[in-house]
């Protein structure tokens, strides 16, 4: 059952191909913010993965992101994500990342919980062309 109060935690190597150079969202070598945002979804998806029904999962619908500092390559980053609060199937998450020296993230994050099969198809049929 999801409760207010699940934890989970993720790490991750910073490798050149995770700057903000490589993936084109600035010209520095230094981590990029969709890099940690993606960390942040995933650590915060996996915490509720085990309480969910079968053909149920979850979807990622708000991030508010603080990045506060920059973090170089070789470095690794901790995330944290605690589920606080539960509206119906919206899920709300406090998240905060930390490299070897400080915090350099914090957020919010809302996850809707879903059919997988409908979800799927409202997406596939975007595909079809109308006549």
């Amino acid at each position: 059952m999801i409760q207010i109060g699940i934890q989970h935690s993720g790490t991750l190597e910073i490798t050149n191909n995770l700057t903000a150079k490589s993936i084109g969202s600035g010209g520095l070598d230094v981590l990029a913010t969709p890099v940690i945002i993606n960390l942040m979804e995933k650590t915060a998806w996996e915490s509720v993965l085990p309480f969910m029904e079968a053909d149920c999962d979850t979807v990622g619908t708000f991030v508010e992101i603080n990045h506060i500092a920059p973090t170089p390559v070789g470095s690794e980053i901790s995330c944290t994500s605690i589920l606080t609060n539960i509206r119906g199937r919206e899920l709300t998450f406090e998240i905060e990342v930390f490299d070897n020296k400080e915090k350099i993230a914090y957020a919010t994050h809302k996850r809707f919980i879903i059919k997988k099969e409908p979800f799927q198809q409202k997406a596939n049929n975007k595909l079809l062309v109308n006549k």
